[in-house]
């Protein structure tokens, strides 16, 4: 089913901007994943009724335009109402789904600009810009927030460990795997059966499946290697077929690959459960990388383990460890507390014998 199909289904309005559907076409014909190709249509679909309502030709639009649209979204109540567990923007979507529904908007503008059809895009980036007044900084439409990711505390990691305890086989080892080689949701869900290696309890991540298309090995330990094995045993149950590792056992998809949405509805079940309701599919990733980072592992050790192109991402787990922070506090204390030693030796050997009365 190509393009213009999913776009006269699940975005009408897309269709009736021939540019918008060409600019999808040009990312779908490049080989993006469906759900990032999903998420740019809905990002566009959703500025252009703006557009169709203020009455604006989206490929003339102004910056003022854009304003329009920013205020909406940051206005906008959040269709999930008191599920919403943390609300970082003051609105009802948070500052990262603010970014995310401005991103495809920028590509769209950057990529009438390459058409000649502008010559500027609205959007902006937030970038330093030399030679620029007060600094020399360019904000973007909406402030980027920089948060720390959250990582549980000891009880509440074993209180959902308690609740898993219970749970299939497989949603055991899934999550095991999880935390060991700090798999993302789409990394741990796309796993297939040759992908691992039980005897020397390896674990490949195929670049297809990885956010920044970078593969990388990584190892599990020996407690995940015994329920992987007793996983298999009970695979071969339900299919003996090699290919996907992880499969549904319902009724509507007995034998199915299992489906990334599986996954997270049975997280989000255990975290209720537990008690946990902040924990993700993603926050056995965070709390892995952050042990890491606790244990000392060298800054570009975990880059690597992780899949990350650049240290900036893997920074985050560091300071979150407070390794850094800690060994510079004990440095520079280390370092006060010798001066004022040395000074009250000095102070010891000029004072004059006896005291005032």
């Amino acid at each position: 089913m190509g393009i213009s199909t999913v776009l006269e289904e699940k975005w009408p309005i897309l269709g009736r901007h021939e540019r918008a559907a060409e600019w999808l076409q040009v990312w779908t014909d490049l080989g993006r994943a469906p759900r990032t190709i999903d998420a740019y249509a809905r990002g566009l679909a959703e500025y252009l009724q703006v557009c169709e309502r203020e009455n604006v030709d989206p490929v003339a639009a102004s910056r003022a335009h854009l304003a329009v649209f920013v205020r909406e979204l940051t206005t906008r109540p959040s269709r999930r109402g008191t599920n919403v567990l943390a609300i970082d923007s003051g609105a009802g979507l948070a500052n990262a789904t603010l970014q995310q529904r401005l991103v495809p908007v920028r590509l769209f503008y950057d990529f009438l600009i390459e058409e000649g059809l502008r010559e500027s895009n609205p959007v902006g980036r937030g970038r330093y810009t030399p030679g620029r007044r007060f600094g020399g900084h360019q904000r973007g439409l909406v402030p980027r927030l920089t948060k720390l990711p959250w990582i549980p505390g000891e009880q509440q990691w074993l209180d959902v460990l308690s609740v898993f305890r219970d749970e299939p086989i497989r949603n055991r080892v899934m999550l095991a795997l999880a935390y060991d080689a700090a798999l993302r949701r789409e990394e741990l869900c796309s796993l297939r059966t040759d992908d691992l290696d039980p005897a020397r309890r390896m674990l490949r991540v195929r670049a297809e499946t990885t956010k920044n298309r970078l593969e990388r090995v990584v190892p599990y330990s020996a407690a995940t290697g015994v329920l992987f094995s007793r996983y298999l045993a009970h695979r071969s149950t339900i299919s003996r077929a090699r290919g996907p590792l992880f499969l549904s056992e319902s009724r509507r998809n007995h034998a199915e690959p299992l489906s990334l949405w599986t996954w997270s509805k049975v997280v989000r079940r255990v975290a209720l459960a537990a008690g946990v309701p902040r924990f993700s599919t993603h926050t056995t990733r965070h709390l892995c990388l952050t042990d890491l980072a606790r244990m000392g592992w060298e800054l570009h050790a975990i880059a690597t383990f992780a899949g990350h192109r650049n240290t900036d991402s893997t920074m985050t787990y560091i300071h979150l460890s407070g390794r850094d922070l800690a060994e510079k506090l004990n440095q520079g204390m280390e370092q006060i507390h010798s001066w004022r030693v040395d000074m009250l030796a000095r102070l010891g050997s000029d004072a004059p014998v006896g005291g005032r009365s």
